[in-house]
């Protein structure tokens, strides 16, 4: 016979043995690389914060020099679009009435506001009048009120904002969640949502020290709500009216001045001066952005001490230019109260006798 089907059939289970045998190597060859890579992920997912991966450079692709960060506390910046940059020495620390930025962004996003628009009324009542008794007593900032007065939305997050009002940041906190404790366990929900996951809040004023964070975590807050055009408004307001306390200062007194638009002061014994900013600057002939944080910073004068480390960073972020881009079209038209203007020269004075850098501001 010329056909011998055994042949055939032996010629062809030769191939399948080594074909069998080739995918057990391979298989096991993979087998170890992916445990390798999983390995090597699970070494780098996810670490705290303050050691991400940042890309260290600006909008413009500069990073900050390494003496833009303050000589004490802590601060982190945001330059133009860039990924947030955060200085030396991160840890959780007390807050102040920076915590108020968060306290005002819940606020607006359950109960939106357009620009022009008041919101709905809220009646303040005698418990409230208690309640800012209460306060004042214990040295906290407060704005007069009282039982049967109505704010608007627009102006009890004013008197949050504007003149950093304990006693309305309270009021809000129960009017947008009916109780204190509900507000701040949304507070740190969406804290954590913003991955700031070095943050805990434990009122909505910030006045309770145990109310701490990083100025890396804070500067995600303050771009996510400087997004929402009321708040950025009102925190470039140098001052508003209420119904019973009358006309109030904002407590930020750079205002209008070397290009700052905001944001927000804080001090007290526990966390120093602290100042959550924004200023736009030109840096290499483009109109840009600085957004920053700084915290803990030391002095008697503690809202100072925040506003001169402010002004520092910028300065040298900026390389000294002292050309400002004003932020909204109606900025030059306000005007600054009597006495509390920012006093820019003495600022960057200060600053320099606390690090030792030269601050002088250069002409043009």
């Amino acid at each position: 016979m010329t056909y011998s089907e055994p042949a055939r059939t032996t010629t062809r289970r030769i191939p399948g043995i080594l074909v069998g045998g080739l995918l057990v190597v391979i298989a096991a060859i993979a087998a170890v690389l992916g445990h390798q890579l999983l390995t090597s992920s699970s070494l780098t997912a996810t670490p705290p914060i303050d050691r991400l991966p940042i890309e260290h450079h600006g909008a413009l692709g500069k990073a900050p020099p390494s003496t833009a960060w303050p000589a004490y506390g802590q601060a982190a910046v945001q330059i133009g679009q860039s990924q947030i940059q955060a200085g030396p020495n991160q840890h959780a620390a007390p807050i102040a009435s920076v915590a108020k930025v968060m306290t005002a962004y819940l606020v607006l996003r359950d109960h939106p506001l357009q620009l022009g628009q008041d919101g709905l009324a809220i009646t303040l009542t005698d418990a409230d009048v208690a309640d800012t008794d209460r306060r004042a007593g214990h040295d906290e900032s407060v704005v007069s009120i009282a039982a049967g007065e109505q704010l608007t939305e627009l102006q009890a997050l004013q008197a949050v904002l504007v003149p950093s009002a304990n006693n309305i940041a309270a009021v809000l906190a129960r009017w947008d969640a009916g109780s204190a404790d509900r507000f701040v366990a949304r507070m740190n929900a969406t804290a954590r949502s913003l991955g700031m996951i070095h943050t805990r809040y434990t009122d909505p004023s910030g006045y309770d020290d145990a109310t701490v964070s990083t100025a890396a975590d804070q500067v995600r807050i303050v771009v996510r709500a400087m997004r929402l055009p009321v708040f950025a408004s009102i925190v470039g307001t140098p001052s508003a009216t209420l119904p019973v306390a009358g006309t109030v200062h904002n407590t930020d007194t750079l205002l209008g001045h070397d290009g700052f638009v905001g944001v927000k002061t804080g001090s007290d014994d526990a966390a120093g001066g602290c100042f959550a900013f924004r200023a736009i600057r030109w840096i290499d002939g483009k109109q840009t952005t600085i957004t920053g944080v700084v915290l803990g910073q030391p002095g008697h004068d503690r809202i100072p001490a925040g506003l001169a480390a402010a002004v520092a960073m910028v300065d040298r972020i900026a390389g000294h230019s002292r050309r400002q881009v004003p932020a909204m079209p109606d900025l030059q038209e306000r005007t600054v109260a009597p006495g509390t203007g920012p006093r820019i020269h003495r600022l960057r004075q200060h600053a320099r006798h606390r690090t030792g850098v030269d601050e002088s501001p250069q002409a043009g």
